[in-house]
């Protein structure tokens, strides 16, 4: 048996044991977390969250990319003409994290060669390296907040995870975007 299978064998006994269609489609909270891939990031573990909590976009480095910003869009323009046309929307933490792998990409032979193994540009995956957390994170909420696609109804914070301690540091508190 695969490491998937056991996984699949799980999934049979959450779908008799979890009342999952009847969670709604906007986040119980009202948050939308951006992290990183790796493991031991999970923010269903670090943050307690249930299933419905929250919303979740996880990539290397937990960084804002442009995909990122268009999912955020997509999502809050849902939130303002379908889902909760007058209602608050939603807060977006964005939760780097100690010993982040994609510090490695801060390597220039590591980084030349895997730009060359993916066909990507060495220099836009130099600026992807999570060397300094909370330098990396206060980057991508301005990008967040300077962002002109997305609504000026969202609030977003900027957080560090220390894989040692378990603990999440707010680095940048919840404020709303940019105003037009």
């Amino acid at each position: 048996m695969t490491d998937l299978d056991q996984l699949l064998d799980r999934n049979k006994h959450f779908a008799t044991t979890q009342a999952h269609g009847a969670l709604p489609i906007s986040p119980r909270h009202g948050v939308c977390v951006i992290t990183c891939l790796d493991p031991r990031t999970d923010p269903a573990a670090l943050l307690e969250l249930e299933l419905g909590d929250a919303a979740v976009i996880r990539n290397a480095g937990g960084r804002v990319t442009r995909a990122v910003i268009d999912d955020l869009a997509f999502i809050s323009y849902l939130s303002e003409t379908i889902l909760k046309p007058e209602g608050p929307m939603f807060e977006v933490a964005v939760i780097h994290h100690s010993k982040c792998g994609t510090g490695f990409l801060a390597n220039a032979d590591l980084r030349r060669n895997f730009a060359a193994h993916v066909g990507s540009d060495e220099a836009a995956l130099a600026t992807e390296a999570v060397t300094d957390p909370v330098q990396t994170v206060r980057h991508d909420v301005e990008l967040l907040r300077s962002s002109a696609v997305l609504s000026t109804k969202i609030r977003v914070s900027g957080h560090v995870y220390d894989v040692d301690t378990g603990v999440v540091t707010t680095i940048v508190p919840a404020s709303p975007m940019r105003t037009d």
